[in-house]
Order: structure tokens, then C-alpha cells, then sequence
């Protein structure tokens, strides 16, 4: 490999289109490429088959971390540049990623793709827009080990930087895929899947509903809920009860509820 560039402005070609991958969704998709900010998320990636394109380290805050001489030694396969620390602030979302931020080539995953255990479980979630709540649910299903994490009619890109830090790399070790929510029904009835759908309305408690069978839980946005394509493909209609005075829980709380539900049932089994 030629000798590692040094950079030490922020006006750098180099630092200006890691910015505008950053910023922009749609320079993500007509690049396909996208970034990846701190060494956890990025071991993450890596373990996913994900490929480096380029790669920006600051040695001072870099070899601080147990990951640092891995993460350099995979690096050197890519293009990599070393940054000074006033440059690294510049374009890092907070000080304590452990000086290494890269671009990633991205790939492409349908639902064709999911392997299915042999009771599967799903996270379905409809319109969900906020990069924090989706991190969030995708956090709840790695720790329940669900199969997948399927983003109907998306409004955000799953390739958005706050999404995978808020994530902390989940969106890399579940599978996650975007599609619309017709072509998610098909999938999930040909897989004779049973689908839970949490709405307030013509509900029964959630831990009266048999989850031990393939289940996939469904939700939708905090204001608006479900669609009507939802409820009418649902199986049952399930609630999280509300003993307060408001009638809804974040998105992500009531996933992970949901979720450690099917693994309560499930492990009542062994």
C-alpha cells in the first residue's frame, strides 16, 4: 500500500464527500456507499461481510481501543487516511467513537434473503420515521435474537448515521429489510407466519396471544398507528395494557416488551 495521507483540513476532497455521505441520503443511494462512525459499529459492519471503501483514523484517539490494531489492519485492504484530531471533531458526531470513522460499499437485502429459524420471529414496523426509535427496536431484537427487522414503506434511510448509532451496529447482526407492506403480507403468509398487530382498538392483552408458534409483531407510528392494510391481514389484534392517564408507549419500549413476551412463552417450553 502507498503511504498513508495526512489530513489536516476540513476544505480536503477527501473530508468533504465523507460529509456530504454523511448529510445526504440521496448521495448515499447514487453512490452506494454510506458511513460508519466508532470501532464497535464498525466491527459490527465488518462481521456482516460489509466492505471498507475509505477509511479516516485519528492515531491519538485510535490507540486508545482494544479494536485499533484490528481495525488498521483491515483498513490497510481500502483506501485509508490519517486525520489529525481538529480535523476528526469536525466531521464526528461526538468525541468518544474512538477516532475512526469509514465508508462503507452498500449492499442490498430483500426478503428473500431472511433466513427463517424454525419458529421465526419478526419485528414488522410500519412508516416509523425516527432514526432513534428504529436504532432502538433493532437493539430490543438482536437481544432477543429475532430473525429480522422489516421497515414497511420506509421514511428514513436504513443507512442513516444516526440510525446506526443508535443502533450501536444492530442494523448489522439482525437482518434488516425495507419494502412495502403488501410485498412484507405475501412473505409472511407464504411463510404461514402469524401476524400481531398492536393497536389499542379490537385488541386482547398481549400475553393472552399464543406467541410460541412463527410470529411476527407488527407497529406502527406513535401517532398515527397502523394502516388498515395492517389490521385487515392481522391474525389478532394485541395491546400493551395502560393503567396512566396517556394512552401510548414509545415505539421502541413496546417492541422490547413485545418481544421478551414470545421469548417468556418460548422458553416456558424447555
Amino acid at each position: 500500500m502507498e503511504q498513508e495521507q495526512v489530513i489536516t483540513s476540513i476544505q480536503n476532497p477527501k473530508v468533504k464527500r465523507l460529509i456530504q455521505l454523511q448529510q445526504k441520503s440521496s448521495e448515499r443511494r447514487a453512490a452506494q456507499r454510506f458511513v460508519v462512525e466508532g470501532a464497535r459499529e464498525l466491527m459490527h459492519c465488518l462481521e456482516a461481510g460489509y466492505e471498507i471503501a475509505m477509511l479516516f483514523y485519528c492515531p491519538e484517539i485510535l490507540t486508545r481501543y482494544e479494536h485499533a490494531t484490528e481495525i488498521m489492519q483491515l483498513a490497510r485492504q481500502a483506501e485509508c487516511y490519517q486525520v489529525t484530531p481538529r480535523v476528526y471533531e469536525r466531521f464526528a458526531y461526538r468525541g468518544s467513537t474512538e477516532g475512526v470513522v469509514a465508508v462503507m460499499k452498500s449492499r442490498s437485502f430483500g426478503l428473500d434473503d431472511i433466513k427463517l429459524s424454525a419458529s421465526p420471529l419478526l419485528v414488522i414496523l410500519e412508516r416509523v420515521e425516527k432514526p432513534g426509535n428504529l436504532g432502538a427496536v433493532l437493539r430490543s431484537a438482536d437481544a432477543a435474537a429475532a430473525d429480522a427487522v422489516i421497515i414497511c414503506d420506509p421514511l428514513t434511510d436504513l443507512y442513516n448515521p444516526n440510525l446506526i448509532r443508535s443502533s450501536i451496529g444492530a442494523v448489522f447482526t439482525v437482518p434488516t429489510v425495507a419494502c412495502r407492506s403488501e410485498e412484507c403480507i405475501a412473505f409472511l403468509k407464504a411463510h404461514h407466519i402469524q401476524i400481531l398487530t398492536a393497536q389499542l382498538q379490537d385488541s386482547k392483552l398481549y400475553y393472552d396471544t399464543d406467541m410460541k408458534q412463527p410470529t411476527a409483531i407488527v407497529m406502527g407510528t406513535e401517532s398515527t398507528g397502523l394502516t388498515n392494510v395492517w389490521r385487515e391481514a392481522a391474525d389478532a389484534h394485541i395491546r400493551i395494557p395502560m393503567l396512566g392517564r396517556l394512552d401510548s408507549l414509545n415505539v421502541s419500549v413496546s417492541a422490547a416488551i413485545l418481544l421478551f413476551e414470545a421469548i417468556r412463552q418460548r422458553d416456558g417450553e424447555h
